[in-house]
């Protein structure tokens, strides 16, 4: 198979208050690109939300989660190419791009940031969704 799927996991199981059924993955490469789902305020693990009601906790384990897929894929924080960040309410902008900010300092990638009415979860207020490369590997970006 040319993709690697990461975390591989269905919807039924994260949302079992919700009548789906979808066979997803916490991250994708593809051809030296890493393709991360949005990390939200939630351990892997267990699946239980963190930093319930604080938008700066939730930012920091979104980007601990992204930090550690990147390292299962083969990656790193300072190969992240394009970061999307996503607010439920634009007042969290500062806050959430301070946390972001730390964590990607002299990284220099593009990033989107996008103010939506809601996400999956009522409780989470953050979603940041990021591309990576892997440097060295065939088709990687240099």
């Amino acid at each position: 198979m040319s993709h690697t799927r990461i975390r591989k996991f269905n919807t039924r199981d994260t949302y079992p208050e919700q009548k789906l059924d979808n066979d997803l993955c916490q991250a994708v490469v593809a051809n030296g690109t890493v393709y991360l789902r949005g990390q939200i305020g939630q351990d892997l693990d267990t699946r239980e939300s963190v930093g319930i009601g604080d938008v700066a906790a939730q930012a920091e384990k979104a980007m601990a989660n992204v930090a550690m897929l990147l390292d299962e894929a083969g990656s790193k924080l300072e190969d992240i190419c394009k970061i999307t960040i996503y607010l439920v309410d634009v007042r969290y902008r500062e806050a959430v791009y301070r946390v972001v900010g730390k964590w990607l300092k002299g990284v220099y990638p593009v990033s989107t940031g996008i103010v939506v009415s809601a996400l999956a979860r009522p409780e989470w207020l953050v979603e940041i969704d990021v591309t990576a490369v892997i440097p060295n590997e065939p088709g990687a970006a240099q």
